[in-house]
């Protein structure tokens, strides 16, 4: 694979994960998790190093009622990765018809109240931060489903 290339990330709860920047670890794991009456379906690229692990990039989806719109989504993302809000200097994104927020390591937008998607990766792939993120859609549905 050249170093421009990406690999697809495969379905997670509902999403297609379309692009995987290049140079991300192979190892990946799913997991389940809730915090805060929210529920994570998360997906983690991690690559061994000298010091054990590091992960690459994580894919949340998020499903809680809760997550009412976007300002919503900011605070609790704020809350869950501790954030300060006064320190927290986000930048407006397109996803879609949807606005996302994100700084040099994170993206996150509401799909509709109550879905939403948080991708996070490390300094080292920020510059796909965004292409990775816009490659997140929800999987279309068959009619009647």
């Amino acid at each position: 694979m050249s170093s421009d290339e990406t690999r697809d990330g495969g379905v997670l709860d509902g999403f297609h994960i379309g692009q995987v920047p290049a140079g991300i670890g192979d190892e990946v794991s799913d997991f389940a998790t809730e915090w805060d009456d929210v529920r994570f379906a998360s997906r983690v690229w991690e690559r061994q190093v000298p010091d054990g692990h590091r992960v690459d990039l994580r894919v949340h989806v998020l499903r809680g009622d809760r997550l009412v719109d976007l300002t919503a989504l900011r605070n609790f993302l704020g809350e869950y990765h501790e954030r300060d809000p006064a320190e927290w200097d986000l930048s407006e994104f397109q996803h879609g018809d949807s606005t996302g927020l994100s700084d040099d390591v994170q993206a996150f937008w509401l799909v509709e109240p109550g879905v939403a998607v948080n991708v996070l990766t490390t300094p080292e792939f920020s510059g796909s931060l965004l292409a990775t993120a816009r490659s997140v859609q929800a999987e279309d549905r068959a009619p009647g489903e």
